[in-house]
């Protein structure tokens, strides 16, 4: 006897065929051959989470890549003989190449092997930025470029990394996993200012902390392919891959289902003043302090080439231990709050903005008068923003179907960087030395125009928290459709509509022919 069966992947019958014992026979001999599932991919726990550990310990490497310049800064200045706008500029070539690549990762992460493109970015990272430390102070636009290429080689890491947790973990594993890997976020960027500074200090020569990071690069790469797998989409929810030989959305489609999913989008917007504020604090809070302490006569000014200051080790330490302290409260602080309240992971991230907000602001105008009360609520500030990291990640996977994740890292890693700290460290350095050109040329002056040029941040956050709420009214439809359509496509759910016998199958209920 020969029936039809739907592919709800092509919304289109193929022929079955029931052989005598009562079952049906392959694809080969007539039979329609049902898409591969997840309940074949059986990874043993243990390494699920020492996979877990070795994309962590890259995510940290990442980030140091990011701010290992910038805990130089002072010293890069003075050797290219650069001024402040030039010095953000840096900062900005680097995000503009990572958000001009993080498209391209994003597609391909959705259709190619990922673990081949995260060896691929390590190796391009590692090699840009230990070539960068024997360019010339004749060449400074050939170091620029060194940085973007770094920018390239982080994105890949970044688009795909989170895609990979996301499909070896679920619920409260995941959630948890995703509060560890993104505490290597400010412990990352920490210790790149520390491993800058205390370098620089110990040999006297701020280029052997870029030849330092290619070693530990190697090792990861090494871990990275031996210990990682690389597994199917929507493994750990047990979802269906696109059956072989069925038609894929290509990426406009994917945009397009990501431009209609409201969270997706002000969750990205969130993101982006998050980023704006990072980016510029990250890359100018060094030199802001160091400018503090001479205001306040504690240090004197630079005008050789190694400075020799401890701030960028002072910040480092402060990144780090809020980091953890952030991502670990936020983490937790989202696990329980969801039992009672399903809105809790974007009303956590808006309340820790709203709050950041006057602690920044404090920080700022209070540092020409007592560096120690600038310290406490700059502390207070990182450490409410670092509640956001694992948060927001957990908001992604939890409203974008599994096939189309990469794309969705890949857009909010562009929107983030074009709007948030790809300009921010530039406009923040330009605005600068807009204002110190129409003052008298002294220290105290210096502090002062950069003082002013970072009180946009504070308002940026603001915009950010509001964004957040605006995520928290759409939040739950827009899950609810992501656990809906999670078997298909992004569009499957245009292909059920047209097909009511697909339905049928999708929803897991008999059509009337079936029960025949």
């Amino acid at each position: 006897m020969s029936t039809e069966c739907i592919d709800p992947w092509a919304g289109r019958p193929q022929s079955q065929t029931q052989s005598p014992g009562g079952g049906y026979g392959a694809l080969a001999s007539g039979g329609c051959l049902p898409p591969p599932t997840s309940a074949s991919w059986n990874l043993p726990r243990w390494r699920a989470s020492l996979a877990a550990a070795v994309l962590c310990y890259i995510n940290l490497l990442n980030y140091m890549n990011w701010f290992i310049i910038p805990g130089v800064l002072l010293d890069v200045q003075k050797y290219f003989n650069i001024s402040d706008s030039h010095a953000g500029l840096l900062q900005t070539v680097f995000i503009g190449c990572l958000l001009v690549s993080a498209p391209v990762f994003g597609y391909l992460g959705d259709r190619h092997s990922r673990k081949a493109i995260l060896s691929f970015g390590i190796l391009l990272w590692s090699g840009a930025g230990l070539s960068s430390s024997f360019i010339s102070y004749q060449y400074s636009w050939l170091f620029f470029l060194s940085r973007g290429v770094v920018g390239t080689g982080a994105a890949s890491y970044s688009t795909i990394a989170p895609t990979v947790l996301g499909d070896l973990f679920v619920k409260d594993q995941r959630t948890c996993v995703l509060a560890v890997f993104y505490i290597f976020i400010p412990v990352g960027s920490g210790l790149g200012y520390v491993l800058g500074s205390v370098v620089a200090e110990l040999t006297g020569n701020w280029r052997w902390a870029l030849r330092i990071m290619p070693c530990l690069d190697a090792v990861a790469l090494v871990l990275l392919i031996l210990l990682v797998p690389d597994p199917p989409r929507g493994a750990a929810e047990k979802q269906e891959e696109v059956a072989v030989g069925a038609p894929r959305s290509s990426w406009c489609e994917d945009v397009r289902y990501l431009g209609r999913n409201w969270s997706f989008v002000f969750s990205t917007l969130g993101v982006t003043a998050i980023g704006f504020v990072t980016g510029a604090l990250g890359f100018w809070a060094p030199k802001f302090l160091f400018e503090a302490r001479v205001v306040h006569g504690l240090q004197l000014p630079c005008f050789q080439e190694q400075c020799g200051s401890q701030d960028s080790l002072i910040f480092g330490a402060l990144t780090v231990a809020t980091g953890i302290i952030g991502v670990i409260l936020g983490a937790e602080a989202s696990r329980r709050y969801k039992k009672v309240n399903p809105r809790a992971e974007p009303l956590i991230c808006a309340s820790s903005l709203f709050a950041a907000a006057p602690c920044l602001f404090l920080a700022l105008i209070l540092a020409s008068r007592t560096l120690l009360a600038a310290y406490v609520f700059l502390a207070l500030g990182e450490l409410l923003l670092s509640c956001n990291w694992a948060v927001v990640a957990d908001i992604l996977l939890s409203v974008v179907v599994p096939r189309c994740r990469g794309t969705a890292e890949a857009l909010q890693i562009t929107v983030a960087h074009i709007l948030g700290d790809a300009g921010s460290p530039y406009l923040t350095g330009l605005i600068s030395s807009v204002l110190q050109a129409g003052r008298p040329n002294s220290y105290l002056q210096r502090f002062l125009s950069l003082q002013h040029s970072f009180l946009c941040c504070a308002f940026a956050i603001v915009l950010g928290g509001g964004c957040f709420l605006l995520t928290a009214l759409h939040l739950e439809r827009d899950q609810a459709q992501a656990r809906q359509s999670g078997k298909g496509t992004p569009d499957s759910e245009d292909i059920v509509s047209r097909n009511p016998e697909s339905q049928g199958l999708l929803s897991s209920t008999s059509t009337p022919a079936e029960q025949s």
